[in-house]
Order: structure tokens, then sequence, then C-alpha cells
């Protein structure tokens, strides 16, 4: 069945090589949304789109840049893997309002409102107290809905999160993130976010980072779907898709720069600690892409119909970006 589904993951940060795009064109992805910047602002955003077009002239065989969702269909017509960017955080706008138009006529697709600080558009989930979506973050929120540019609310606090739910005339996303209730991390959601998130026609993409799921590294698969199930009873089963967070041969060095940025002197840990710094062993049953496969067939054995799997595997997040990916009509 696996091998018919339009597979989508909604989050993944690789130090990219033709290896990493074999590796998911072997676990039949049809589609990643790539990070392709998080403190960087303008000009090296800029920089990075330029990476990635020379990445797309290297390996024109296995990727192709998705720039609507009908890319999506024909990357898996074509057999190739569609690369759609996004931003996991909002400094690639700086303050200027104007250059949400321009990112996204450059194909950045989603932008992150914050990354666990506070910004100056809303309140990440590390801050001690979140003040909420900011007024420069409406302002934000309401050109996004109009040039069709995807709002994520993944490391974004309690409050500011439910605003964006509310001040948004579109769906938002949290594109890789789990159930508090089933892994008290901070970057996790509560029951009331996922529950106005579903009601409201967004999506959560369930995240594989070990960080995020109960037991860490040693989760099970079983654990895994379990969640799945109880996430789609509480949000719907049209609500719900993969954004495993997956970072795939990135130094110790990019993991310090995703914490700290340039923000801070001091030695920040994020998710880790100082005894537990470095990038968490891999899940035994997800190790890199190829092992997409086995979401799939762990998701069948829970007892998920052939129809839900493959809403959870992609076409829900195919539904959610058609909708929110085309400009708004005058």
């Amino acid at each position: 069945m696996h091998d018919n589904l339009i597979v989508i993951d909604g989050l993944q940060y690789s130090n990219w090589n033709r290896a990493i795009f074999e590796q998911l064109k072997s676990g039949g992805v049809t589609m990643v949304h790539v990070t392709i910047v998080y403190h960087e602002q303008i000009r090296e955003t800029l920089l990075r789109i330029g990476q990635w077009n020379r990445l797309f002239e290297l390996h024109h065989d296995l990727i192709m840049p998705v720039k609507s969702t009908a890319d999506i269909y024909l990357a898996k017509k074509l057999g190739k893997v569609g690369i759609m960017f996004g931003a996991q955080n909002c400094s690639a706008i700086e303050d200027d309002i104007a250059m949400i138009e321009i990112m996204r006529e450059l194909n950045l697709m989603i932008m992150q409102l914050t990354y666990n600080n506070q910004s100056l558009l809303a309140c990440g989930c590390y801050e001690a107290v979140d003040s909420g979506v900011t007024r420069f973050g409406r302002q934000v929120i309401k050109e996004m809905n109009r040039v069709g540019m995807i709002v994520d609310m993944s490391h974004s606090g309690e409050r500011s999160t439910l605003d964006a739910i509310e001040i948004s005339q579109r769906p938002i996303v949290i594109s890789h993130a789990n159930p508090s209730s089933f892994h008290a991390a901070k970057r996790n959601k509560s029951d009331e976010v996922l529950k106005a998130l579903g009601e409201s026609g967004g999506l959560l993409g369930f995240s594989l980072y070990p960080f995020h799921l109960k037991n860490g590294p040693d989760c099970t698969l079983d654990e895994f779907c379990d969640m799945v199930a109880n996430t789609a009873d509480l949000m719907g089963i049209d609500h719900i898709g993969i954004g495993t967070d997956l970072c795939q041969e990135q130094p110790i060095s990019i993991l310090q720069w995703m914490r700290n940025g340039r923000w801070s002197k001091e030695m920040d840990y994020g998710e880790g600690s100082k005894s537990d710094a470095d990038w968490p062993k891999p899940l035994s049953w997800f190790k890199d892409s190829r092992d997409f496969p086995n979401i799939t067939q762990g998701l069948q054995a829970r007892g998920f119909h052939d129809e839900e799997v493959a809403k959870i595997m992609g076409l829900n997040w195919l539904n959610f970006l058609d909708q929110g990916l085309q400009a708004q009509k005058v």
C-alpha cells in the first residue's frame, strides 16, 4: 500500500545531499517541507534559496521545487521528491511586512511566527510569560493570509497559538509537535490548543524527534500509533499528519545555532540539558526517511482503515496546502 500513497513529511532540517534525497525517494516520500532558515535574516535567506536552486540543478533527477499543490501530484507522477520551503522563525522578514509577499514570490510557503523565544510577532514556548500575538503579529498574519503563506505555530506558546488560530482567517498549522498529554515537553501542545486547531480546520504534524516523545528514543511504534489514534479522536481524522522534524547528518554546531542563534552569550540547551546536549539517539523504527513504510504499517496494525492511513500519511497535508497556499482574491 505504501508505494501508492502520497506521502508528505511536514518538516525536516537535514544536511541535504544526494544520499539523503535518495533515502527520501526510497521511503516513498512525495514531498517534504524543508526548513531553509532559523534565525537567518533577509540576505541570508536569499542565499539559502540560491543554494537550493543549485541543488535542484544538480539533482534534478531526484528532486523538484514545489510551487503549488499541482507540483506535489507531478512529483508523484514523475517519481521525484518535491521540496517545499519553510522558515522556522520570522527573522526572514525582519521588521518589514513587505517582505512577506516578496518571500512568498520566492516560494517560501510556510513561516513560524516564533522559535522558542519572544519574537516581533508572538511569544515562544520557552518564555515564562506568554503575552500573545503582538500588534505587528496581527498585521503579519493578515498579510500571510492574503498572499497564501501558511502560519506555523510549532515553537509558540499556548496563548500565542490560540491567538493565531483565532486571528487567522485561514487555518494554521502546527507542523511538528505532539500532544503534551502524551509527553509533557515544552514544545508539545495542550488538548485545548489541539481541539481549537482541529475545530478551525488546522493541521497537526506528529513529530518523531525523540525529545517530543514519551520515553524518548525508546518510544515504540505502538506507543506512537496509540498517540495518533487518541489525537484523531480529539481533533478528527482530517486534521492530523506527519512532521518528523528529522535532522540528518547535521553537526552539533547546527543544533547550537538552532538553540542559540545570535541572541545568547551563554549556551542554551533547548530541549536537551548540559549533560545531554547532543542530538538525541534516533528511534529504532525510524532512523531516516527510508523507514516511512514502518509508520504506514504501524497505523494499519493499530486499526486505521486504508483511507485513514492515506489521510495521515499525506492527503490531509495535501488538502490543507491546497486551500492555504492560494492567494486571496481581491
